[in-house]
């Protein structure tokens, strides 16, 4: 029997129905109404799409969208004076700045002159430390994405055999970290598999819970899954185009042999994809309520 899809579209409508309540309660309440700041250097035709689709998703939800559209030329100095404005207004709750920054521009100084307290993409420093000790405030978007859709098709975290592969400070090293934490939607034991690992089907083939971000189409086949295991495939690689003439996207996950081995499977579009927005809104939201006092780190809600 082929195993059950995931439906990422499906879980990330239900988050944010619960998120419009949460900013109509802030409106209603508090007079507050939470907004992002997007800002993009340059005009990378990937990260244009990325920043519309954020901020048309800010207004859907009733949030306030903020975009600051720089010349690819514009200085570092100029950036980090605009991001220290961001940091003192009142109405912008969220600063993200989308990657990657021309190369004269230091990701590093730039990340992490924004406010930890408004890093909804959860990549300061500080919210990365947070995250270390079970304190955070602000997970990356896409690892908080994959946790709900774990949590929320029923895949038991508990005492769960989890292996990642990827390690990177965006997915792989992220949830790791999540899923091990000693409270009620961690508790697992997570092994990271990476390109040193040696005889990497050794680990996938005893995961209860197998998360891959390899960066590599199909890299995982169904002959490397455990039976009945939950597979979530963060990948998303062009190889091609369609009859339509649009391109033709896999994931690092070889969907059709595993979805016969696996007992859960997120489909590559329509898994992760549509979960990393949303968690950016929550985080978004999350942020307006810490501005107000009405949450606390520590807190999982």
């Amino acid at each position: 029997m082929a195993a059950e899809i995931i439906n990422g579209n499906e879980i990330a409508e239900e988050i944010r129905r619960n998120l419009r309540e949460e900013i109509d309660q802030l409106k209603t309440h508090y007079g507050i109404v939470p907004g992002l700041c997007t800002v993009l250097v340059g005009d990378n035709p990937a990260s244009v799409s990325y920043v519309t689709a954020k901020n048309r998703a800010c207004e859907e939800l009733g949030m306030r969208s903020f975009h600051r559209h720089l010349p690819a030329e514009t200085s570092e100095e100029h950036l980090l004076g605009l991001i220290a404005e961001l940091n003192q207004s009142g109405e912008v709750h969220g600063i993200l700045v989308q990657l990657p920054l021309p190369p004269h521009i230091s990701e590093k100084r730039v990340l992490e002159a924004i406010d930890p307290n408004k890093d909804v993409d959860g990549f300061h420093p500080v919210n990365m430390g947070r995250l270390l000790i079970g304190e955070e405030i602000f997970p990356p978007c896409t690892p908080a994405g994959i946790r709900e859709l774990l949590l929320r098709s029923g895949t038991r975290i508990d005492g769960a055999d989890v292996v990642v592969v990827g390690r990177s400070n965006i997915v792989g090293k992220p949830i790791a970290l999540m899923l091990v934490q000693k409270r009620s939607d961690g508790n697992a034991t997570v092994t990271i598999c990476h390109t040193k690992t040696r005889d990497l089907a050794a680990h996938t083939q005893r995961a209860d819970i197998l998360i891959v971000a390899a960066g590599h189409p199909r890299a995982v086949t169904g002959s490397m899954i455990k039976p009945g295991a939950t597979v979530v495939d963060v990948g998303v690689n062009r190889v091609g185009t369609t009859e339509s003439g649009k391109a033709k996207l896999v994931g690092d996950v070889d969907f059709e042999s595993a979805r016969q081995i696996a007992g859960k499977i997120t489909p590559v579009p329509g898994g992760v994809g549509p979960m990393t927005i949303t968690m950016l809104l929550a985080n978004t939201v999350k942020a307006a309520k810490l501005s107000l006092g009405l949450w606390t780190p520590g807190c999982n809600k």
